[in-house]
């Protein structure tokens, strides 16, 4: 029922930053469980983060304080702001909603981070 793509994605250096974009479409998004996942080169698909509507939100032990995710309900948007970026944070990061009912996942966006 809901889509999602997801932008933002890129090549930036160490101790950089980047922000995330989730845009989703379809009906009642403001119901869902939105999280990112990432996938590394020859790793498994991780989260790494989870926000509920009403503002839960819970980290992977390798990005808190680091990685903040935020939504707005109103324009159907989920963000991920990723700050002080480590080579080991390059993957490809997916949106990923969570309903009652369903769930989806968005196409990924490329995060690189190198010199």
């Amino acid at each position: 029922q809901v889509q999602l793509m997801e932008s933002g994605g890129g090549l930036v250096q160490p101790g950089g930053s980047l922000r995330l974009s989730c845009a989703a479409s379809g009906s009642r998004f403001s119901a869902y469980t939105m999280n990112w996942y990432r996938q590394a080169p020859g790793k498994q698909r991780e989260m790494v983060a989870t926000g509920t509507s009403n503002g839960y939100t819970k980290y992977a032990d390798s990005v808190k304080g680091r990685f903040t995710i935020s939504r707005d309900n109103l324009k159907n948007m989920v963000y991920l702001q990723m700050n002080n970026l480590t080579p080991e944070d390059t993957a490809v990061y997916y949106c990923h909603a969570l309903g009652t009912f369903d769930s989806a996942w968005g196409q990924g966006t490329q995060v690189t981070v190198s010199s």
